[in-house]
Protein backbone atom coordinates (compact mmCIF):
# COMPACT_ATOMS: atom_id res chain seq x y z
CA UNK A 1 0.00 0.00 0.00
CA UNK A 2 1.72 3.30 -1.31
CA UNK A 3 2.45 5.32 2.20
CA UNK A 4 0.70 8.49 0.86
CA UNK A 5 -2.75 6.54 0.97
CA UNK A 6 -1.81 4.95 4.70
CA UNK A 7 -1.21 9.01 5.43
CA UNK A 8 -4.83 10.01 4.37
CA UNK A 9 -6.60 7.04 6.32
CA UNK A 10 -4.46 7.66 9.31
CA UNK A 11 -5.44 11.44 9.44
CA UNK A 12 -9.08 11.02 7.96
CA UNK A 13 -10.40 10.40 11.28
CA UNK A 14 -9.38 14.06 12.41
CA UNK A 15 -10.86 15.53 9.75
CA UNK A 16 -14.14 14.33 11.23
CA UNK A 17 -13.35 16.21 14.96
CA UNK A 18 -16.29 17.63 16.43
CA UNK A 19 -15.61 20.96 18.00
CA UNK A 20 -16.01 19.17 21.51
CA UNK A 21 -12.81 17.50 20.68
CA UNK A 22 -11.09 20.16 19.13
CA UNK A 23 -11.53 21.98 22.62
CA UNK A 24 -10.75 19.36 24.52
CA UNK A 25 -7.18 18.61 22.29
CA UNK A 26 -6.01 22.10 22.71
CA UNK A 27 -7.07 22.30 26.69
CA UNK A 28 -4.93 19.26 26.90
CA UNK A 29 -1.84 21.09 25.60
CA UNK A 30 -2.31 23.81 27.84
CA UNK A 31 0.62 24.30 30.35
CA UNK A 32 1.33 27.94 30.89
CA UNK A 33 -1.95 30.82 31.31
CA UNK A 34 -1.67 34.10 31.73
CA UNK A 35 -4.69 35.98 33.24
CA UNK A 36 -5.70 39.03 32.08
CA UNK A 37 -7.03 41.67 33.70
CA UNK A 38 -10.76 41.44 34.10
CA UNK A 39 -12.90 44.20 33.48
CA UNK A 40 -15.07 45.46 36.55
CA UNK A 41 -12.80 47.84 38.48
CA UNK A 42 -11.22 47.41 41.41
CA UNK A 43 -13.47 44.38 42.87
CA UNK A 44 -12.32 42.44 39.65
CA UNK A 45 -8.29 43.48 39.66
CA UNK A 46 -9.07 41.67 43.33
CA UNK A 47 -10.76 38.37 41.88
CA UNK A 48 -7.73 38.53 39.41
CA UNK A 49 -5.06 37.99 42.21
CA UNK A 50 -6.92 35.69 44.16
CA UNK A 51 -7.28 33.32 40.36
CA UNK A 52 -3.89 33.74 40.16
CA UNK A 53 -3.03 32.27 43.77
CA UNK A 54 -5.52 29.31 43.16
CA UNK A 55 -4.32 28.24 40.32
CA UNK A 56 -0.89 28.39 40.87
CA UNK A 57 -1.34 26.49 44.40
CA UNK A 58 -3.70 23.82 41.97
CA UNK A 59 0.02 22.67 41.24
CA UNK A 60 -1.64 21.84 37.47
CA UNK A 61 -0.18 24.66 35.47
CA UNK A 62 2.23 27.59 35.50
CA UNK A 63 1.45 31.06 35.51
CA UNK A 64 3.11 33.76 33.75
CA UNK A 65 2.89 37.58 33.99
CA UNK A 66 4.37 37.51 30.45
CA UNK A 67 1.43 37.15 27.87
CA UNK A 68 3.32 36.21 25.06
CA UNK A 69 5.04 33.10 27.11
CA UNK A 70 1.52 31.90 27.31
CA UNK A 71 -0.45 28.92 26.05
CA UNK A 72 -3.45 30.55 26.79
CA UNK A 73 -5.07 33.93 28.19
CA UNK A 74 -7.68 34.20 31.01
CA UNK A 75 -9.75 36.78 29.87
CA UNK A 76 -13.50 37.85 31.64
CA UNK A 77 -15.08 40.33 33.88
CA UNK A 78 -15.74 39.81 37.68
CA UNK A 79 -17.82 42.05 40.00
CA UNK A 80 -18.22 42.20 44.16
CA UNK A 81 -21.20 43.76 45.83
CA UNK A 82 -22.21 43.86 49.14
CA UNK A 83 -26.28 44.70 49.67
CA UNK A 84 -28.42 45.32 52.55
CA UNK A 85 -31.87 42.81 52.59
CA UNK A 86 -34.59 43.96 54.78
CA UNK A 87 -37.18 41.83 56.20
CA UNK A 88 -40.60 43.51 57.57
CA UNK A 89 -42.98 41.59 59.67
CA UNK A 90 -46.05 42.28 61.54
CA UNK A 91 -48.45 39.69 63.59
CA UNK A 92 -51.89 41.37 64.88
CA UNK A 93 -54.20 40.18 67.40
CA UNK A 94 -58.20 41.69 67.64
CA UNK A 95 -61.04 40.34 69.83
CA UNK A 96 -64.24 42.18 70.17
CA UNK A 97 -67.34 41.69 72.05
CA UNK A 98 -71.04 43.22 72.68
CA UNK A 99 -73.75 41.91 74.66
CA UNK A 100 -76.97 44.13 74.53
CA UNK A 101 -80.36 43.67 75.72
CA UNK A 102 -83.80 45.78 76.54
CA UNK A 103 -87.65 45.53 76.88
CA UNK A 104 -89.96 47.81 77.14
CA UNK A 105 -93.93 47.50 78.27
CA UNK A 106 -96.79 49.91 77.91
CA UNK A 107 -100.57 49.78 78.66
CA UNK A 108 -103.49 52.67 78.28
CA UNK A 109 -103.46 54.69 81.32
CA UNK A 110 -101.13 52.39 83.07
CA UNK A 111 -97.54 53.33 84.01
CA UNK A 112 -94.67 52.76 81.42
CA UNK A 113 -92.05 50.77 82.15
CA UNK A 114 -88.66 50.26 80.06
CA UNK A 115 -85.32 48.23 81.11
CA UNK A 116 -82.08 48.48 78.91
CA UNK A 117 -78.66 46.81 79.44
CA UNK A 118 -75.44 46.64 77.17
CA UNK A 119 -72.08 45.75 77.33
CA UNK A 120 -68.44 45.35 75.38
CA UNK A 121 -65.52 44.21 75.08
CA UNK A 122 -62.57 44.90 73.05
CA UNK A 123 -59.11 44.11 72.38
CA UNK A 124 -56.07 44.47 70.32
CA UNK A 125 -52.62 43.88 70.06
CA UNK A 126 -50.25 44.46 67.24
CA UNK A 127 -46.17 43.59 66.66
CA UNK A 128 -44.36 44.75 63.65
CA UNK A 129 -40.33 43.86 63.15
CA UNK A 130 -37.64 44.83 61.07
CA UNK A 131 -34.74 42.79 60.12
CA UNK A 132 -31.76 44.26 58.13
CA UNK A 133 -28.93 41.71 56.82
CA UNK A 134 -25.80 42.85 55.24
CA UNK A 135 -25.00 40.39 52.56
CA UNK A 136 -21.68 40.12 50.06
CA UNK A 137 -21.93 38.55 46.91
CA UNK A 138 -19.09 37.84 44.18
CA UNK A 139 -19.80 36.89 40.75
CA UNK A 140 -17.13 36.11 37.79
CA UNK A 141 -17.00 34.99 34.39
CA UNK A 142 -14.24 33.86 32.25
CA UNK A 143 -12.95 32.76 29.14
CA UNK A 144 -9.74 30.90 28.24
CA UNK A 145 -8.76 31.85 24.68
CA UNK A 146 -5.77 30.03 22.78
CA UNK A 147 -3.01 31.78 20.94
CA UNK A 148 -5.07 31.35 17.66
CA UNK A 149 -7.88 32.93 18.85
CA UNK A 150 -10.15 30.37 19.74
CA UNK A 151 -12.11 30.13 22.77
CA UNK A 152 -11.40 26.49 24.42
CA UNK A 153 -12.88 26.93 27.99
CA UNK A 154 -15.29 29.03 29.88
CA UNK A 155 -17.03 29.05 33.07
CA UNK A 156 -19.02 31.31 35.25
CA UNK A 157 -19.41 31.57 39.52
CA UNK A 158 -20.99 33.23 41.74
CA UNK A 159 -20.81 33.39 45.67
CA UNK A 160 -22.68 34.69 48.67
CA UNK A 161 -19.30 32.92 50.78
CA UNK A 162 -17.90 29.93 51.67
CA UNK A 163 -18.02 28.58 54.68
CA UNK A 164 -14.24 29.05 55.55
CA UNK A 165 -13.93 31.74 52.18
CA UNK A 166 -15.33 34.98 51.53
CA UNK A 167 -17.26 35.67 48.30
CA UNK A 168 -14.47 36.37 45.71
CA UNK A 169 -12.12 34.13 47.16
CA UNK A 170 -14.90 31.56 47.07
CA UNK A 171 -15.85 31.92 43.24
CA UNK A 172 -11.84 32.19 42.38
CA UNK A 173 -11.44 28.72 43.59
CA UNK A 174 -14.96 27.53 41.98
CA UNK A 175 -13.19 28.36 38.86
CA UNK A 176 -10.06 27.44 39.70
CA UNK A 177 -11.44 23.62 40.46
CA UNK A 178 -13.67 23.66 37.65
CA UNK A 179 -10.88 24.12 35.13
CA UNK A 180 -8.57 21.93 36.74
CA UNK A 181 -11.52 19.13 36.54
CA UNK A 182 -12.28 19.67 32.91
CA UNK A 183 -8.30 20.30 31.86
CA UNK A 184 -7.92 16.71 33.27
CA UNK A 185 -10.59 15.25 31.73
CA UNK A 186 -9.51 16.51 28.08
CA UNK A 187 -6.52 14.89 28.43
CA UNK A 188 -7.96 11.66 29.27
CA UNK A 189 -10.47 12.43 26.16
CA UNK A 190 -7.67 12.55 23.96
CA UNK A 191 -5.73 9.96 25.02
CA UNK A 192 -8.78 7.94 24.87
CA UNK A 193 -9.36 9.08 21.49
CA UNK A 194 -5.76 8.95 20.24
CA UNK A 195 -5.19 5.08 21.41
CA UNK A 196 -8.67 4.30 19.66
CA UNK A 197 -7.39 5.58 16.28
CA UNK A 198 -4.04 4.02 16.84
CA UNK A 199 -5.82 0.40 17.21
CA UNK A 200 -8.03 1.18 14.10
CA UNK A 201 -5.16 2.57 11.77
CA UNK A 202 -4.06 0.19 9.15
CA UNK A 203 -1.09 -1.69 9.49
CA UNK A 204 2.14 -0.34 6.80
CA UNK A 205 3.15 -2.94 4.65
CA UNK A 206 6.74 -3.54 5.31
CA UNK A 207 8.59 -2.35 3.31
CA UNK A 208 10.56 -4.95 0.81
CA UNK A 209 14.64 -5.49 1.36
CA UNK A 210 16.21 -5.78 -1.64
CA UNK A 211 19.00 -8.75 -1.84
CA UNK A 212 22.39 -8.07 -1.04
CA UNK A 213 24.98 -7.71 -4.21
CA UNK A 214 27.59 -10.07 -3.75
Amino acid sequence: MPWFLCAILFFAPYADQTPEDESAQQLSKVRRIYIAVLTGGDAALQIRDLLMTSLHNSKQFIITEEEDKADAVLKGAGDDDVFTDTFQSSDGLNARSQIGSGSSEGLRNYANSSSNHSGSLSLGQNESSRTEERKHESIATVRLVAKDGDVIWSATAESLGGKFLGASADVADKIAKRLVTDYKAAKMHVATTNQGRATSAPALAPTPRTPASK
